[in-house]
């Protein structure tokens, strides 16, 4: 039976509810100085708001060497009443010191089935997916190795892996690699930040291979995100891919908090947008983008997968 393997242990997928299917808790990056999401209190404060608003589940994409907070996620889990999925994986380079890049890419898919079933470092807590980043349209040397190394992670558990696209773009080319030549089935890779690159035609193409959609961001507010976001998911929708589209807040800084900033923060997904996808959409698509498809894109067998 496959199962959503969460930082307080394993659900069935029905469990999970109404998802924020990609976003952050806790993060801290060279790249974005001074706006670290390091503070436990507010990061309880804004999970408890997104229950508030009706949130079951949020999704923590955020990975290896990267401030996970693993320590916290079960407290935060336990106190706002709100199942978390926490991440292993390997972001761009850009965002590791070089001693870490040094030590840490040799063994990556090591690390990756380490954490996803023996848990992270000393806290016990277990990974329930993989994320890992592409390229600018292309896949450069450091891509090309840790979206092999989640494969074969992948493989060995048969947890689902989620993508950074760097501006939304080189999807196709992820697929190329992860699905043609190393075999994950496409249902188990999340093509995240889509949003940021509103092609239509190519989320169509990208959509048709069967991998999952994801449009995360409103909380960027440097982005093309809610502008383009309802004729993205329209196109999408219209096309009989609804039961393929995720949405998450990908909230990565302090200042886009709500509970601590200047939000928009994770419970805009439920109170700013989800009222105005139920109008555009209905309530029938809307529990699919909040409820039905994150229940299958996050879960796996967690006992390995066969090569195709």
């Amino acid at each position: 039976m496959v199962k959503v393997r969460t930082v307080l242990g394993d659900l069935a997928a029905g469990e999970l509810g109404v998802t924020d299917s990609h976003d952050h808790l806790f993060f801290r990056s060279a790249l974005l100085p001074g706006q670290e999401l390091d503070d436990a209190e507010a990061a309880l404060q804004e999970a408890k708001d997104f229950v508030a608003a009706g949130g079951r589940t949020i999704v923590q994409w955020t990975p290896y060497g990267l401030g996970r907070g693993a320590e916290w996620l079960p407290k935060i889990a336990a106190a706002a009443g709100v199942h978390v999925v926490a991440a292993t994986g390997f972001h761009r380079a850009e965002h590791y010191p070089a001693e870490v890049l040094e030590a840490t890419r040799p063994k990556l898919a090591e690390v990756f089935v380490r954490e996803l079933t023996e848990g992270i470092g000393d806290t016990g807590v277990k990974a329930g997916m993989i994320k890992v980043a592409g390229g600018f349209h292309v896949l450069d040397q450091h891509a090309r190795h840790t979206l092999s190394a989640a494969a074969e992670a992948h493989h060995a558990t048969g947890a689902p892996i989620g993508i950074h696209h760097e501006l939304g773009s080189g999807a196709d080319a992820v697929l190329a690699l992860l699905v043609d030549e190393r075999g994950v089935p496409p249902t188990s890779v999340i093509l995240g930040h889509l949003n940021r690159f509103p092609d239509h035609e190519l989320h169509l193409e990208l959509a048709a291979r069967g991998a999952f959609l994801a449009f995360d961001g409103p909380s960027r507010g440097n982005n093309a995100t809610d502008p383009h976001l309802f004729e993205c998911l329209a196109a999408l929708v219209d096309g009989g891919y609804a039961g393929q589209l995720l949405l998450g807040g990908d909230t990565t800084t302090a200042r886009a908090r709500a509970a601590t900033g200047e939000g928009p923060g994770m419970p805009y997904l439920l109170t700013g947008l989800r009222p105005r996808l139920i109008r555009r959409f209905g309530q029938e698509v809307v529990d699919r983008l909040f409820v039905e498809n994150p229940a299958s894109a996050f879960a796996a067998p967690w006992g390995g997968t066969v090569r195709s």
